[in-house]
Order: structure tokens, then C-alpha cells, then sequence
């Protein structure tokens, strides 16, 4: 994968740009626990905890999005100021479970959406190492930045707007989870299992190449895309609009601007009985 400008660079680009002031690089790994080393100078920035700092503390439902004075607040934390480029970087402890891939391209998405520079770190921590490059052991401390953030456009859909993008032509919604969910043989993520009715399938995983940020090439992203990047408006979900942020990113980096995702997914919408839901593995 190339380097795209605004969504990928690679770890060679990091490496030469570990000493500028302007580039902080902000490492959202899971459970931090299980992982040893991170990249010089990478700062921890939790947002996989379920009111991690891009999520609603004060929500009925975890992962929900954040006001722009907390993602200020998360970002003077983490020492960046205005104008700085934000490398977002993980690892993947458990396969499986704590993909390094929607963990970058949730903190992406929600950064980008308020006006933060930011730029996902092709391959993660994992190519960082692959490539013989060093790491650091323990916390990081920094000076509190400056950055001030505003939602300019949020990205963010609710159930009213899922509802419209199903009753028109010209929009489309996507579940990012696997067929297995999708078709209603996982436990799903509520009382119901399956999928959105007449929402299509993209699972996340087929946009990568390994688990922690490694895209596949963008024409071949596009040509998995291609039936979605037809439609003018996208609506992405998953179970807590996290996975679904992957499919967001790709469609964003191939051009696709009018994408939001539904931030209460499936944990909400299996919950609600009024609202449409098709298992296929029911009939």
C-alpha cells in the first residue's frame, strides 16, 4: 500500500519524522497489557475503553460520540497543538478481538470529523517492528498541548437518518460485521441477531491485509467497494460503530464524502423492536 496522503503513511515516513515538534504520534492499542513496547515517543490515548476519551462518558451505550470539548480535553492531554499532524498508530493483542485496524480507524474518523489532521499508520505497530525499527518501554510524558476542536461535520448518523438512507435510491446502508453475523449465526450484539434489513455486507476484514492497519491496495479496495461507491449517500454500521469505521475510512480514501456512521449500531438498533432486523439463519 502507497502512502494516501490524509488517510495512510508508511513506517519509514514515521521514522523520519519522529523529531518534528509538529508530528505527534498517538498509539490507541487495547488492552496495553499485552503488548511490549510502543514507537518512541507514542503517546497512549485510550480509546477502546467503553468511555474511552472519544466516547460519551455519560451515555446509556458505550462508544458513543464525544462532545468536541472532551476530544479538546483528550488531545491537550496527549500534548497536541493546533495545527500538529496526528499519527495514529496500535498493535493487535488478541487477534480476533482487538483489531489494531478499527481502533485507528475509529479515532480517525472521529478526529478527522472535528477538524484534527490525522493520518493512520499503515501496518501499525507490527510493521513498525517488521521494519527494525526501535521501541519504548513504558508511559510517555508530554506538555499539554493547545489544540482547541470543533465538530464541523460530524459524520455521525442516528436512526432517523439509518431510516432515510433504507427508503432512498440513491443511498445505501452497510453492515462492516462478518457474513457470520450478517447472516445471524453469531450471537449478534442484543436481543436480535442479523443484520439491518436491506442493509448490504462489507465485512471489514476483507479490506485488509493483516489485522492492525495494513489496507489493501486502494484499486482493489475500490473494486470490493464498488457496488456502495455507486450510491451518494453511505450509512455504516456494526455492533458499536467501531468495525464500522474501517469501511467509512476506505470510502473516504477513495473519494466517497458523503459517509457517516451509525453510532449506536446494532447495540442499539437490536434493542429497539420497532425498528427492522432480518436473521437469515431464522428461517
Amino acid at each position: 500500500m502507497a502512502e494516501q496522503p490524509n488517510h495512510l503513511v508508511s513506517v519509514d515516513w514515521v521514522a523520519e519524522h519522529l523529531d518534528d515538534s509538529a508530528v505527534c504520534v498517538l498509539d490507541v492499542t487495547a488492552r496495553l497489557d499485552r503488548v511490549e513496547g510502543h514507537i518512541p515517543g507514542a503517546v497512549h490515548f485510550d480509546v477502546a475503553s467503553a468511555k474511552g476519551v472519544l466516547s460519551d462518558p455519560v451515555a446509556d451505550l458505550p462508544w458513543m460520540w464525544p462532545s468536541a470539548e472532551r476530544v479538546t480535553e483528550a488531545l491537550r492531554a496527549a500534548g497536541v497543538d493546533d495545527g500538529d499532524l496526528v499519527v495514529i498508530t496500535a498493535s493487535t493483542p488478541r487477534p480476533g478481538i482487538d483489531s489494531g485496524t478499527m481502533w485507528c480507524t475509529r479515532a480517525w474518523w472521529t478526529l478527522t470529523r472535528m477538524g484534527v489532521r490525522a493520518v493512520v499508520l499503515h501496518g501499525g505497530n507490527e510493521a513498525w517492528v517488521a521494519a527494525g525499527h526501535p521501541v519504548e518501554m513504558g508511559p510517555v510524558e508530554v506538555a499539554p498541548g493547545s489544540i482547541t476542536v470543533g465538530e464541523r461535520a460530524s459524520g455521525r448518523a442516528e436512526v432517523d437518518e439509518v431510516l432515510d438512507a433504507l427508503g432512498r435510491p440513491d443511498a445505501c446502508v452497510v453492515d462492516a460485521l462478518s457474513r457470520d453475523n450478517y447472516e445471524g449465526r453469531d450471537p449478534g450484539y442484543g436481543p436480535r441477531r442479523g443484520h439491518i434489513t436491506g442493509a448490504d455486507n462489507v465485512p471489514y476484514l476483507d479490506l485488509i491485509e493483516a489485522e492492525t492497519a495494513a489496507f489493501k491496495p486502494v484499486d482493489e479496495i475500490r473494486g470490493l467497494l464498488s457496488g456502495v461507491l455507486d450510491h451518494d449517500r453511505v450509512v455504516t454500521y456494526c455492533g458499536g460503530a467501531i468495525a464500522a469505521t474501517v469501511v467509512a475510512f476506505c470510502l473516504d480514501m477513495c473519494g466517497h464524502r458523503d459517509v457517516a456512521v451509525y453510532d449506536g449500531s446494532l447495540m442499539e438498533w437490536s434493542r429497539r423492536d420497532d425498528l427492522p432486523m432480518t436473521d437469515p439463519s431464522a428461517g
